[in-house]
């Protein structure tokens, strides 16, 4: 009787179906997901608007397109505005960088003597900027209309925004989109004196003083995820409009001919970090 249990138990054993083993199929993406402790990152990202809806209004409400529709071939800033900015250039682009020029004219401050990979040119007067020199070629956008710009993530090496900052209703957006479009360490130079087409400016702008419009440049920056601590560089001309000649700038002054320097005032920050060049 043992022995037939026994031989039971191992037939049992021989006739029991096997197990087929399967592979276990594993979620990547969803892995990566739940099991990656890092958080997903900000850089980029708007954290806070600036201007308030009433802060963003112009004077002139039409389109910009319409304001800027014929060319206007002068100088928007004086011959040591356009000095100063230019020995900027010199010292913070390197030479072969890919540099993206927004709100640009018939005239480039960049240096003649650097020779740069690719400039490209961003307006809204297509005759001014096929006047313009340096540029390789040149695109036409409204950024108070559409923020967007039709570029690849990071590739410029440099994004630069003179004499324009003052007319920009959504400024966050476009600090935003400009931050996505940077490399790493590339820079975002904002230039301006206190010329504007007055209608054409925003009302922040317009009731605000020098001081408080580099203060709210800064605040263009420090609303986006990623920028580095906003630098500041200002010259401010020496009163009477100079003083190699003060009796001369002081007389003409008082009949009203004389006209006192530009101010120069940049804001520059760069993306994720402040890169160190030998």
């Amino acid at each position: 009787m043992d022995s037939l249990r026994f031989y039971l138990h191992q037939s049992s054993i021989l006739l029991r179906p096997r197990r087929t083993l399967r592979p276990k199929v594993t979620n990547i993406s969803n892995q990566t997901d739940e099991t990656d402790p890092r958080p997903p990152s900000s850089a980029g990202k708007i954290q806070r608007l600036v201007l308030n809806n009433e802060g963003r209004t112009k004077l002139n409400a039409d389109p910009d397109r319409e304001f800027y529709s014929y060319p206007r071939f002068v100088n928007h800033v004086d011959d040591g505005f356009i000095s100063s900015l230019t020995d900027l250039y010199r010292n913070r682009l390197r030479s072969g960088s890919i540099v993206l020029d927004l709100m640009s004219s018939w005239v480039s401050h960049l240096p003649e003597d650097v020779k740069y990979e690719k400039v490209v040119g961003h307006g809204l007067n297509a005759q001014e900027l096929a006047r313009n020199p340096r540029l390789d070629y040149f695109f036409i956008k409204d950024l108070n209309e559409d923020q967007k710009l039709e570029f690849q993530d990071k590739y410029f090496d440099a994004v630069l925004c003179s004499v324009g900052v003052q007319y920009l209703q959504q400024p966050e957006k476009v600090f935003a989109e400009v931050y996505r479009v940077l490399k790493p360490g590339g820079a975002l130079i904002v230039s301006f004196s206190n010329r504007m087409f007055y209608e054409k400016a925003i009302r922040v702008w317009r009731d605000g003083t020098e001081y408080g419009r580099v203060q709210l440049v800064v605040q263009y920056f420090q609303s986006v995820q990623g920028f580095t601590q906003p630098e500041i560089i200002r010259q401010q001309p020496p009163p009477g409009g100079g003083a190699e000649k003060p009796v001369l700038n002081w007389f003409m002054g008082l009949i009203g001919l004389a006209s006192r320097p530009d101010p120069f005032n940049a804001v520059i920050a760069y993306k994720n970090f402040k890169p160190l060049y030998e």
